[in-house]
């Protein structure tokens, strides 16, 4: 079975600054890498509400699920705790209210804002690409990863 994932760029256009955080040392996956807030649709839940109430579990920052916008589709064959696969819908929100902290500091290394042209290099793969497609102005698309 594929786990569905919702993901979001909160993007301050303003300061020209992304909020992402580190994965920390009891990460599943992606240990000390960057990564955007993420995470796990519960059942029965919209996907647009799986992204709103990760980011605020995460975050503390708040959007509102009718201003999400769908920017990228990343359908990977593999997992961690997906032997299926997972399907990531990545939304982006250009406004927000809250202020940003790491609200799982057993997940997460740090949560914080960072410059548009100072985005970090180790960054989850499906998710960095995202980003960075999304900042380069490109259409909402899909990417695959580990299929045949």
């Amino acid at each position: 079975m594929t786990v569905l994932v919702a993901a979001v760029i909160v993007h301050d256009k303003a300061a020209r600054r992304v909020l992402v955080l580190q994965r920390g040392d009891h990460a599943k996956f992606g240990r000390g890498m960057w990564d955007l807030p993420v995470g796990k649709n519960e059942p029965g839940e919209p996907v647009t509400e799986t992204a709103v109430r990760e980011l605020y579990e995460e975050t503390g920052i708040v959007v509102d699920a009718a201003s999400l916008k769908v920017v990228h589709v990343v359908h990977a064959a593999l997992g961690v705790e997906a032997p299926g696969g997972f399907l990531t819908v990545v939304f982006a929100a250009d406004e927000w209210s809250g202020e940003a902290e790491n609200r799982e500091p057993l997940k997460h290394a740090q949560v914080r804002w960072v410059e548009v042209d100072a985005l970090p290099e180790e960054f989850v793969r499906g998710n960095g690409l995202a980003l960075r497609q999304y900042l380069d102005g490109v259409e909402p698309q899909v990417s695959l990863h580990g299929w045949a």
